[in-house]
């Protein structure tokens, strides 16, 4: 009874509008407090145990390495070679912005920055190039969510923390999904271009592009040094982030010399604002998540399933919608740290693989970044470009069924996404 009641409770205060954080706090407090003998001290415990984790400590230094990057211009720069590379074809610019995206999540592992970073420089420039203002939103937002499917990426090291799978061999099985969601966002963007007739820029000289080429390798070395270093066992992908923020300070105050000592208070503020509130909300799903064991969540669930699903692909589209749900209301750290450690036995018992499921989980959950109400990707696109958020949802929608298209080959044709893994260690996966 005290169960339903706090599911009652939970989806009482979303639809008040609350913030997940503190949704997920004040349920996981008052069940402690109906637990008998249980001190309400438990719940700030359980809360810092958490907190007590040394991969933990890559979610803030991936989002200063980003800080970094866009306080830096070199979100500028990817952008210029993004140009160079794709701007002579119709809609170059959105194309640009795709691939700036792509390139971008390489290097932060962190969407929101994409959004924020890339959206102010790209948003306006699409406007005034003649391009409608959802589709500037939409392609800006959408495009925005590979950074968290594209390694390095702070969902798949935590999802690997939780599983204790190899964060290396899930960055490997990130790639293709991610490049196959950027190459599905480009042709849409091609058919728009072709029939809107959006602007195309001079193609780019062989000089220009070698120019603008050896202008950004030093940010391009990146993803090649984290992914190589964690998937060869080199370092963690904590220290990978620490690595990521070093190197991007290195480069961008004496390579590109456009970060300056003035710069890091106001990087630190937004950093530190950012981490606080997706560690805090991490915490209270910890605690959450204790709660929900203690109410044997977990046996119930597996019961569930094993009496009403005889499927493997019953289970996975089942898993797909139930992760779509939850993601329109909260953001995929907390999601997975509530209910990954429920439904991993169960994807066991079916036979799915771990990496398969946290890449579809990753995927999904990708996608409430751009769904209202939670939408953070979203929320920042549409603020950036002055759009109500229904004409921003409405845009970002037909970059949501590409997404869906590639979670749908990746679920049911596991071996696309396995394909880099298994070339690189055959018979591993």
């Amino acid at each position: 009874m005290i169960g339903l009641v706090l599911v009652g409770l939970f989806i009482l205060l979303m639809i008040l509008g609350i913030p997940i954080a503190f949704v997920i706090g004040i349920v996981a407090l008052l069940g402690f407090m109906n637990i008998p003998y249980t001190p309400e001290a438990l719940m700030p415990v359980k809360m810092l145990n958490g907190l007590d984790s040394f991969v933990l400590l890559s979610v803030p230094l991936f989002i200063l390495a980003a800080n970094l990057m866009n306080s830096g211009q070199i979100s500028q720069k990817l952008i210029d070679f993004a140009l160079s590379v794709v701007g002579h074809i119709r809609g170059g610019l959105a194309h640009a912005n795709i691939l700036v995206s792509m390139l971008f999540a390489g290097i932060s592992g962190a969407a929101q920055a994409d959004t924020a970073g890339v959206g102010k420089i790209l948003i306006p420039n699409m406007k005034k190039q003649g391009y409608d203002n959802a589709t500037a939103v939409g392609v800006t937002a959408a495009s925005s969510t590979i950074g968290v499917i594209i390694p390095p990426s702070i969902p798949m090291i935590i999802f690997a923390g939780l599983t204790n799978v190899s964060v290396g061999a899930l960055f490997l099985v990130g790639i293709i999904p991610g490049v196959l969601i950027g190459g599905g966002m480009m042709v849409l963007i091609y058919i728009l271009a072709k029939k809107r007739n959006y602007p195309v820029y001079q193609r780019a000289s062989f000089r220009n592009f070698i120019k603008q080429f050896l202008d950004v390798i030093p940010a391009l070395f990146t993803p090649i040094i984290l992914i190589g270093g964690v998937v060869s066992g080199i370092f963690t992908a904590t220290e990978a982030a620490a690595f990521a923020s070093i190197y991007t300070i290195i480069i961008g105050m004496f390579y590109y010399k456009t970060l300056k000592i003035k710069h890091f208070s106001k990087i630190l503020v937004d950093t530190l604002t950012l981490s606080s509130l997706s560690l805090f909300a991490l915490a209270a799903a910890n605690a959450l998540g204790e709660l929900m064991s203690y109410y044997q969540l977990a046996s119930w669930t597996e019961q569930f399933f094993a009496s009403s699903v005889d499927s493997k692909w019953i289970f996975l589209l089942i898993i797909i919608a139930f992760f779509l749900f939850v993601g329109a209301f909260m953001d995929a750290i907390p999601a997975m740290i509530l209910f990954v450690p429920v439904i991993l036995p169960v994807a066991e018992s079916f036979g799915v693989d771990p990496l398969l499921l946290g890449i579809i989980t990753i995927m999904t959950l990708a996608i409430g970044l751009v769904t209202p109400p939670y939408g953070l990707c979203l929320l920042l696109a549409a603020k950036i470009g002055k759009l109500p958020i229904e004409r921003s949802f409405g845009a970002v929608m037909p970059y949501i069924a590409i997404v869906l298209v590639v979670l749908a080959v990746i679920s049911f044709i596991p071996g696309v996404a396995f394909y880099i893994p298994e070339m690189l260690s055959p018979g591993m996966f």
